[in-house]
């Protein structure tokens, strides 16, 4: 009537691979996140050779992947308005994820480095910024 089952099964119980391979928790998942969104943030700020603000970003993302980050040794000749856009783009990247995994100081600098770019965008200069 019915050929016999002739190769293993596909599938699996769900707990049959539990230990198989290592599982990264939401907060590990969104500190690997934030860490790289603020990676890239610190490679365009130094890009525009702002060196208190980068310091300030790599503290960060020392804090968060327990190193301390490589910092951008290329230039990538784009014009600094490009720069301005691209680092408010990943500031804002970086405050969502700090928003979401509730880091405070993490949301306040990049809320202040958005601040920051929307300023020279708009050619002001914003004073005291982180």
């Amino acid at each position: 009537m019915y050929e016999p089952i002739r190769t293993k099964s596909v599938h699996r119980m769900a707990d049959d691979t539990q230990d198989a391979y290592p599982h990264r928790s939401r907060e590990e998942e969104l500190d690997i996140q934030l860490a790289g969104h603020l990676a890239a943030l610190l490679a365009v700020t130094d890009e525009l050779g702002d060196t208190e603000a980068g310091e300030l970003i790599a503290r960060q993302v020392a804090r968060l992947r327990g190193a301390p980050p490589a910092r951008h040794a290329g230039l990538s000749g784009a014009a600094p308005r490009d720069l301005h856009r691209r680092a408010h783009a990943l500031a804002g990247r970086a405050l969502v994820v700090a928003a979401s995994r509730a880091d405070t100081a993490a949301a306040i600098l990049a809320a202040g480095r958005m601040d920051a770019h929307t300023a020279a965008l708009a050619g002001e200069s914003l004073v005291g910024a982180p």
